[in-house]
């Protein structure tokens, strides 16, 4: 898959599982409708909503609005998908950082 490069697991995004919403990087240049139809191609699923946003560029530990020539190659997808539907690798995925969290 060109547009999406990898899953992300922080603390949001693990609490977003529970509410069937998938948190993915994808190539800035890729559109909403283009990620939409990978993601139900791809896993086989029915999206419902995506929301995007352009994570802010830090510079020696303080963010910076904007500096000229230099921006993130990737945004962030939150996809939420319809209920009964799921991405079992990532289900597992949650599992195993909740259980590692616990010890």
């Amino acid at each position: 898959m060109n547009g999406i490069k990898n899953a992300v697991f922080t603390d949001k995004s693990i609490r977003l599982l529970g509410k069937n919403q998938y948190t993915f990087n994808v190539e800035s240049g890729s559109t909403r409708t283009e990620i939409k139809q990978w993601v139900e191609l791809f896993f086989g699923v029915k999206v419902i909503a995506m929301n995007s946003h352009r994570l802010p560029i830090k510079v020696k530990g303080r963010r910076v609005r904007s500096i000229k020539g230099h921006k993130k190659h990737y945004k962030r997808m939150i996809i939420t998908l319809q209920p009964g539907y799921s991405i079992p690798p990532l289900r597992k995925k949650r599992k195993e950082l909740e259980l590692k969290n616990t010890k």
